[in-house]
């Protein structure tokens, strides 16, 4: 039973798309007969023709992936939009790295591997930054022979 007419007229009348139209199974025979406007609007009316809710975008995948990146997945250079100051503004790179610089600084004073004359020579680079890391600082004091005490231990 062809009733693509009918589905057509209905779709108009409210405004809806055909895929979202059902009709009731037993009241098919009362449909066909349905020609008029008027006709299909009071099968409406008597619930013998329904329109499906409006289908929602599925956030399936989209969770799947926020689990993912909260474990630290698909976040690599392919993935990346934007530059890198967008990720993670310049100044808190800054802070980050002046922070680890300066507490390395003082553990070597505390510990006494370096002179106070040369850790306030090596704070003052760090604060003008001459230091690109850690790493750097530490190739620094041994490239110019600034160890007091003893060989500073890898502790990355």
């Amino acid at each position: 039973m062809k009733l693509d007419v009918q589905k057509r007229i209905i779709s108009d009348l409210l405004e809806v798309s055909k895929k979202r139209i059902v009709f009731d199974e037993t009241r098919l025979d009362e449909i066909k007969e349905a020609i008029t406007k008027s006709d299909l609007k009071s099968l409406v009316k008597d619930k013998a023709i329904s329109v499906l809710p409006k289908r929602g975008i599925s956030r399936v995948r989209a969770r799947k992936i926020m689990k993912q990146k909260k474990k630290g997945r698909m976040k690599g250079h392919g993935s990346r939009k934007g530059k890198n100051t967008a990720r993670l503004p310049g100044k808190r790179v800054w802070i980050n790295k002046i922070r680890a610089l300066k507490t390395m600084l003082k553990v070597l004073r505390d510990k006494k591997i370096v002179e106070t004359s040369t850790y306030q020579n090596l704070y003052n680079k760090a604060r003008g930054g001459f230091f690109r890391s850690r790493r750097h600082l530490r190739l620094y004091i041994n490239e110019q022979g600034l160890i007091k005490k003893k060989i500073i231990k890898k502790k990355e």
